[in-house]
């Protein structure tokens, strides 16, 4: 149950933001800091040993923009960043935003094949990539059709900075402007340019990461994922830089091991995980005590999270996890759990600033209760899918997108995830939600990750099959423990809900940003 409701300052959440007819987004986030005095303050530390002022990232986004001006490259012009958590990134990023030009990160796990696909869907004019990418990053570039006037590494950027002026003046674009790209997993289809504006960072820096999560300039700001995809984004960069913070960036991948030693060694006040990494956080746990008290508040975004791990998480440390649901079309976190304002097993309410409507089929609002999609609608959205008319047609309507995922509000006003759209079950006619059948089995103590799908049985009729990995140490897989999982699930869930058939594994296909890939297991069923 939420413990009370925050009343939230009506001076930091103002009923819409306006912006003046001029407006280059990298001024508030990077070049106001020289203004107000926080030049010699810490602005980016990496787990490396590199701590970045504010007046140097200040100088370097300068020299950053600059080279990519001195290339000659028409405004507006698409810069492809295969770029791992760095400061490098953020001096890319903000370099082009103020020269003028449209970067575009990249998801580093992708293949080559991947990579020359949004070179050309893109019509990209400069490709960046940090050394250890050009495995992927120069068969890519090989491949694709259209071929960028520019293409290098990171190093060999930052060596061409090194000699240009330290100087630039904003390039005069406005609020509405295109300002980034970022490029849709591709889970339904090929990946799509979400098209993003100036505005938008600034609208999730000011009603998420101010007016809900009530970030400072004091926070230190420790994000498990990554930059290149909108949750890490918000969290590794944008926020800490909105509200003058510090951001570590770790640019391995974010084990448990790893990110319990960078939260006792960098003493982050926020820390931003996913599901998965949180169910395999409470696995270590289990066997070793770590200390997390720098911690103040803990977020979760990129999957439903399991009302369990919220109670076992809390039972161990003494902080809920924060769970939310955002979009790579929205940026960030647009209905959330809040300080005082939680309740598990729900993604939260209503971030200010945005607003959610669930339709049935037919288009029309459904009842408090019912299931439905779930469309949303502020000032984050993006403007429409690079070169997909098609598409962004069937997205967005006057304002509203379509998120894919199907909710419903309950009697106190939460939003509770029932999955994708995509990934709904109708099992003897009655839809059922995946999400709440594989919460109730990770509450098992023998499972730490699951997955649930249909399957057809012998007579044709969808039925749930589970997906499950079991923690070490657990009870061998066979009839015996399938029995007591099944027993488990139904003691609490409705009969058709509870799983017809089990498939142990070793671990669960995922996206990058720690979504579970029910598709693929789809597509394995046999």
């Amino acid at each position: 149950m939420a413990d009370h409701v925050v009343e939230v300052d009506a001076s930091i959440v103002p009923a819409w933001l306006h912006f003046p007819p001029v407006f280059n987004v990298a001024v508030p986030f990077v070049d106001r800091h020289l203004a107000e005095g926080r030049g010699g303050k810490v602005a980016i530390r990496t787990t490396s040993g590199e701590d970045v002022t504010y007046a140097a990232l200040v100088e370097r986004v300068n020299r950053a923009g600059n080279v990519l001006a001195a290339l000659d490259l028409p405004r507006g012009a698409r810069v492809l960043m295969i770029v791992k958590d760095c400061p490098a990134f953020f001096y890319v990023f903000w370099g082009a935003i103020k020269a003028g030009y449209v970067p575009v990160p990249l998801n580093t796990l992708q293949r080559a094949k991947d990579y020359a696909f949004v070179v050309d869907n893109a019509r990209a004019a400069c490709v960046l990539w940090s050394a250890e990418f050009a495995a992927e990053a120069e068969p890519a570039l090989a491949a694709a059709t259209h071929r960028p006037d520019y293409a290098m590494t990171t190093d060999a950027f930052m060596a061409l900075m090194a000699g240009a002026s330290a100087a630039l003046a904003p390039a005069a674009t406005t609020a509405d402007e295109d300002c980034f790209w970022l490029y849709t997993s591709g889970s339904t289809g090929t990946p799509k340019g979400a098209v993003h504006a100036h505005r938008d960072m600034v609208v999730t820096s000011r009603y998420y990461a101010v007016a809900t999560l009530g970030i400072t300039g004091e926070d230190i700001h420790f994000s498990a994922a990554k930059l290149f995809f909108a949750y890490g984004l918000g969290n590794g960069m944008t926020f800490p830089l909105w509200t003058g913070g510090t951001a570590v960036l770790f640019d391995a991948r974010p084990t448990p091991a790893a990110t319990f030693e960078i939260i006792t060694t960098y003493r982050p006040t926020v820390y931003y995980g996913v599901p998965t990494l949180y169910a395999a956080q409470l696995h270590a746990m289990e066997s070793a005590a770590y200390d997390l008290s720098s911690l103040r508040h803990c977020v979760s975004a990129g999957e439903s999270l399991p009302a369990n791990l919220l109670t076992r998480w809390k039972e161990k440390t003494g902080l809920p996890i924060l769970d939310g649901i955002g979009t790579t079309e929205i940026l960030h976190i647009f209905i959330a759990n809040a300080p005082g304002a939680w309740k598990a097993g729900t993604s939260g309410r209503l971030v200010p600033g945005y607003e959610a409507k669930i339709v049935g089929d037919d288009g029309e609002p459904v009842p408090q209760g019912e299931q439905g999609a779930l469309w949303i609608r502020g000032g984050s959205v993006i403007s429409r899918y690079w070169d997909a008319a098609d598409r962004t047609e069937a997205a967005i309507r006057d304002g509203w997108i379509r998120t894919g995922d199907t909710y419903y509000v309950d009697a106190d006003g939460y939003y509770v995830c029932c999955g994708r759209s995509d990934d709904m079950l109708k099992v003897g006619g009655i839809w059922c939600s995946p999400v709440e059948i594989e919460a109730r089995l990770v509450a098992h103590p023998a499972v730490l990750e699951a997955a649930v799908v249909g399957r057809a049985d012998a007579d044709g009729l969808v039925k749930p099959e589970a997906w499950i990995v079991l923690k070490k140490g657990a009870a061998a897989p066979g009839p015996d423990l399938e029995t007591a999982l099944t027993e488990h699930c139904r003691a609490e869930l409705a009969r058709w809900k509870f799983p017809r058939w089990y498939r142990f594994v070793d671990d669960l296909p995922k996206t990058a940003t720690g979504k579970i890939q029910r598709f693929r297991l789809r597509d394995s069923a046999t």
